[in-house]
């Protein structure tokens, strides 16, 4: 009986060494979150667009769009494509800036010897939206590329001779979200370059301060305008009123010009401030206003501020488990769940949202007011570290989300110049339809595509590594971009 009993301890020791072993392999450092802040950082050099410059790092990638907009004697080489194909879609890439820029400006004093980088990041982008919103008078470019056509081809962008067609946006034919959404990155992006590079930054501000005069006077949706261009793509299904909102709170918070403050104090009510919304997007922009000027509350105490609190509240309450307004889907593991396509996209923004939050609420003793109960900055701070350390592996599947990260990472990314040969490799071109042959194959892919953050799993915390299952296997860059700001946050953590 004594042996049994010594054996039954035996196995209870062994099975707690083991489920030790297990959960610390988890137990992320500071220096794990500051590698994944890299390689973050990292993934937006494999996409961009145009002449890539003697620094660049992903060396499998070369140069693609070179006479981009010359059929409209525009120069519009350079920017980002979106995701795994070719186009350049301005809705996304302005705001993936915004949210580039906004991670700088919170954490970037955590970024340490990756400030640069992400600085860069950021102008890759920036010095082509100067070029989309100055090249014409009264028009703003906002696409390269016909992702009807693009999407019928499976090609690296270096090999791209599907229509470089180019949309804009104009007086007759307006487009008050994109253009906002440019105003907003424009304006962010200042923020960050007002002490290194004072010119750029004063340039960016003017630039912001104009793209937002013309999408206020020339109101409407781009998806009207350019339908099946941008549609199903990247419609613009909340409106336009959300943008001119984010896009004057960027320019009062950038500017301190008085003027903003009084149109979003006039205009508030009907874009967006009095409505709850539990989304925050490349396509949403009200939970992030909302968290943006609470800022004005909590360190001024700014009275017409006060709206913006109250619902930056019930947002981040209606993330936290245990608060009388909590709504929010969670899978088995963990994971915050919003869509069966490209769910992490929510995952990383909100995310985001809440150190931004926890930061603001920190700095001012301030708390979130959940119905009769409170919530800390550092609840916030624990929420949002369960999301990030489930995308970098600690999650059912013990599978990270960020290709090149850990152990075990998706080796089958929907991404056309990933999955096809480099020109290195094989320097003959591969043409639109015989690209499809990579798309299909069961091989890994030959270009790591370092850093990228996919889709991400089901709502049961199941996901299939399969390059054809585009929900859930292709990485886009407004994914990445909140969640280079909460590694940061991380990396400076004890």
């Amino acid at each position: 009986m004594a042996s049994a009993t010594t054996f039954s301890s035996m196995l209870q020791f062994f099975f707690i060494i083991f489920c030790c072993l297990g959960y610390f392999s988890f137990a992320f450092t500071s220096q794990d979150y500051a590698n994944a802040l890299e390689k973050s950082i990292l993934f937006f050099e494999g996409q961009r667009s145009g002449k890539l410059p003697s620094s660049q790092r992903l060396t499998w990638r070369g140069d693609s769009g070179l006479s981009d907009g010359s059929s409209y004697h525009a120069d519009l080489a350079g920017g980002y494509y979106d995701a795994g194909d070719n186009v350049k879609f301005g809705l996304p890439m302005a705001f993936t800036t915004t949210l580039l820029a906004w991670s700088v400006i919170e954490f970037g004093s955590s970024m340490q010897n990756q400030i640069e980088n992400a600085k860069a990041a950021i102008r890759w982008s920036t010095d082509y939206l100067l070029k989309a919103a100055t090249a014409t008078p009264d028009t703003l470019y906002v696409q390269v590329g016909d992702p009807n056509l693009d999407h019928q081809c499976w090609e690296r962008p270096e090999d791209m001779d599907t229509p470089r067609n180019v949309y804009k946006v104009t007086m007759q034919n307006p487009g008050s979200d994109v253009a906002a959404e440019t105003a907003a990155a424009l304006a962010a992006a200042s923020i960050v370059f007002k002490d290194s590079d004072s010119s750029y930054s004063a340039k960016l501000l003017h630039t912001a301060m104009k793209v937002f005069d013309f999408a206020d006077r020339y109101r409407g949706s781009y998806s009207s305008s350019l339908s099946s261009a941008v549609c199903p793509f990247y419609c613009s299904y909340s409106g336009y009123q959300d943008e001119l909102l984010w896009g004057a709170s960027w320019i009062h918070r950038a500017s301190q010009n008085g003027s903003y403050l009084a149109y979003i104090q006039s205009n508030g009510h009907t874009m967006g401030s009095d409505d709850d919304d539990y989304s925050f997007s490349w396509d949403d922009k009200r939970p992030g206003t909302k968290i943006l000027l609470s800022k004005e509350f909590l360190e001024k105490t700014t009275a017409e501020f006060q709206l913006y609190k109250s619902h930056s509240d019930n947002y981040i309450c209606s993330l936290i488990p245990g608060t009388s307004s909590f709504q929010a889907q969670y899978t088995p593991g963990g994971l915050f769940y919003k869509a069966s396509e490209s769910n992490l996209q929510y995952v990383t923004s909100t995310t985001f949202l809440l150190l931004t939050y926890a930061k603001y609420l920190g700095s001012n003793g301030g708390v979130a007011r959940c119905g009769g109960s409170t919530v800390t900055a550092e609840s916030l701070v624990a929420q949002a570290k369960k999301q990030v350390d489930y995308i970098l592996g600690d999650n059912p599947a013990k599978m990270s989300y960020m290709v090149g990260f850990g152990n075990k990472y998706p080796q089958h990314v929907h991404h056309r110049g990933s999955s096809v040969p480099s020109i290195h490799a094989h320097p003959d071109r591969i043409s639109c339809n015989d690209g499809f042959h990579y798309l299909y194959s069961g091989s890994p892919n030959p270009n790591v595509l370092v850093g990228a953050i996919l889709g991400g799993p089901d709502n049961r915390d199941n996901f299939a590594d399969d390059r054809n299952n585009y929900q859930q296997s292709e990485p886009s860059t407004y994914i990445n971009a909140p969640f280079v700001g909460a590694l940061a946050f991380f990396s400076a953590k004890n």
